[in-house]
């Protein structure tokens, strides 16, 4: 039972002083913490910014076949599986719209941050990252109606066009100082990234922490949402990478379009939510972005170890080999450099077969004096 207490200013309820750590003050930290993650954030982008060569880029623009690909994969499979999962786990109303919110969101910046890790195509990785933050304007809004068609919500959803903007700026600001950087400096554009890369992996630990911590209110024990929080992000990553290999992408490019295909963007969902439904309603939906950031992130963590841990196998095989030729093997083991080249993404157009991204080489053609000599 709540107190009257508005027109009484002696109330202890509207005195300052017995509130000392309240809403106001939570609220304060939250937008501290919000602003110095964005100013963070944006010097990653920056120090990954100095991995982009403009003629890489330029080339992912012009012939945009693995663009895409993320881009079926980012409106096209995850809303899909989004659908799939909700009507899987019989939700509530309520929670199947927070799950397709989820789905239909664009792709988020971590994921360049764990593409560097993986030895990803980093010019691919951010130009995905840019031309879906770029199409949510459009596919956003058609991908809810398309998704929540199906279950008769009569729900307007709120488009936060200005958050968009905002995450635009952010991405392609940094990024383009930080590609200006490498093309006049690429020296120190090295040291920049190298140490951006560390930065990185702190801050994310830093944020997913902090962001559950200051959220702890807002969670609520429900096992069902956990569960589709947990293998909805793992899905994203192995549909997205399955998709790049069945068409005929490189190592390097289905290790890229996997984690822009199961990294989402967390904050764009939040504030969809946050614009179109009540406080009350919010209680029931703001638990299932956050443990899907934190799986996606803890996941995306397990694939990087994954990846560094069979790195370091091929790589030692690669030497235990090349120590056994050198003492007269030459047959032993000869395909290993082709196969460790291949998924490391060393010498990836001789070791990969092409796809629509890869023309394959003309065949020089001899000439037909020459042949006729050797007959």
């Amino acid at each position: 039972m709540r107190a009257n207490c508005s027109s009484n200013s002696a109330c202890p309820a509207n005195s300052s002083e017995e509130l000392p750590v309240g809403p106001q003050a939570l609220g304060n930290l939250e937008l501290v913490f919000a602003v110095v993650s964005a100013v963070m954030m944006g010097l990653i982008m920056f120090s990954l910014g100095c991995s982009v060569e403009i003629r890489k880029l330029w080339s992912h623009i012009r012939r945009p076949w693995g663009i895409a690909v993320g881009l079926l994969c980012q409106f096209g499979l995850m809303p899909l599986i989004a659908c799939l999962l909700a009507f899987s786990f019989s939700l509530k109303p309520i929670q199947v719209i927070a799950v397709l919110v989820m789905g239909c969101c664009p792709g988020g910046t971590i994921s360049n941050i764990f593409t560097f890790w993986v030895d990803g195509d980093m010019d691919l990785s951010i130009s995905m990252t840019t031309c879906s933050t770029v199409a949510a304007l459009g596919m956003m809004p058609l991908c809810l109606y398309l998704s929540t068609s199906a279950w008769n919500l009569e729900q307007n959803f709120s488009i936060p066009y200005q958050n968009i903007g905002i995450s635009l700026m952010c991405l392609t600001v940094p990024v383009a100082f930080g590609v200006y950087v490498n093309y006049r400096c690429p020296k120190q554009s090295k040291i920049i990234l190298k140490t951006g890369a560390i930065v990185g992996g702190l801050l994310l630990l830093v944020i997913t922490v902090a962001g559950v911590v200051l959220a702890k209110d807002s969670w609520k024990a429900d096992i069902t949402l956990l569960t589709i929080s947990f293998i909805f992000p793992l899905i994203g990553y192995v549909t997205g990478f399955l998709l790049a290999l069945l068409t005929h992408h490189s190592w390097q490019r289905c290790r890229t379009i996997s984690l822009e295909t199961g990294a989402q963007n967390i904050q764009m969902c939040i504030a969809v939510l946050q614009l179109s439904f009540t406080a009350e309603q919010m209680v029931q939906m703001l638990s299932f972005p956050l443990a899907f950031g934190l799986f996606q992130v803890l996941e995306a963590f397990l694939i990087v170890a994954v990846y560094k841990l069979y790195k370091r196998r091929l790589k030692n095989n690669h030497r235990r080999n090349n120590a056994g030729r050198a003492e007269g093997c030459p047959n032993d083991g000869s395909t290993a450099p082709m196969e460790t080249g291949a998924f490391l993404g060393v010498n990836e157009e001789v070791a990969v077969t092409p796809g629509p991204s890869e023309p394959m080489a003309p065949r020089a053609v001899q000439p037909a004096g020459h042949v006729s000599s050797q007959a």
